[in-house]
């Protein structure tokens, strides 16, 4: 990315608002996004008004909602095949509401076992009209039986060996999982090896385009081997 993006604005944090996040306004975010980047825009603004409050985000934060939220969240969305979405963890609601935005074909679970960001969720969906977001509280492991996915996905939750674990019941049998990774995705993957064959998986590290001059983000997909 380039250098510029990185810089931290002279505001102080608690000063801070969307606009000064250099990605805001943005023709390359607006014409990536295409026909969901109002509801996306919407999400931004919701989570950039409420989201260091409720403690969702970091008030430095602010200054790269669409970078490292949206855009990271968005990338994932070419991996997630066909079905229903579940999102495990689901926190803000990343990248499971930038999901359903994008995808109002499809129906996107939002798990989150915390009661206030399932508040928060509830609230977002309802405002944003994403009737394909549907919100479920509970742990993975706890919401099997009524939480059945094509796809799981998850973003900053746990090591994949421990995700599998738990999401694994969520999985219809011809499912896949998909999960937001750093850059120590092929690292974490080897050390989950022995529960990905038990479980019948095969997993691949892929780099995630989205705009121009942006690092690409990593994705780790598990299939059925």
């Amino acid at each position: 990315m380039a250098n510029e993006r990185h810089s931290e604005p002279s505001v102080p944090p608690e000063q801070r608002t969307l606009a000064h996040d250099p990605l805001h306004g943005s023709a390359a975010v607006e014409g990536y996004f295409g026909s969901s980047y109002p509801k996306v825009l919407g999400f931004a603004e919701a989570l950039a008004d409420q989201g260091v409050l409720r403690g969702l985000i970091g008030p430095r934060e602010l200054t790269r909602i669409w970078e490292r939220h949206l855009l990271n969240s968005a990338a994932i969305v070419p991996f997630l095949g066909t079905g229903t979405v579940a999102d495990v963890g689901s926190g803000a609601g990343l990248p499971g509401m930038v999901i359903a935005a994008m995808r109002p074909e499809r129906t996107v679970v939002l798990v989150e076992p915390m009661e206030r960001r399932t508040a928060w969720l509830l609230e977002v969906a309802r405002d944003l009209e994403l009737d394909n977001a549907v919100v479920v509280r509970g742990r993975a492991e706890e919401v099997a039986e009524s939480v059945a996915a094509d796809v799981v996905t998850a973003r900053a939750v746990a090591s994949i060996d421990k995700l599998v674990k738990w999401c694994a019941p969520l999985l219809r049998p011809e499912g896949t999982m998909a999960f937001l990774k750093g850059r120590t995705a092929a690292e974490e993957l080897e050390r989950a090896k022995y529960v990905l064959r038990k479980h019948g998986l095969v997993g691949a590290v892929h780099r995630a385009e989205t705009i121009p001059d942006m690092e690409p983000t990593t994705v780790v997909t598990l299939t059925r081997g």
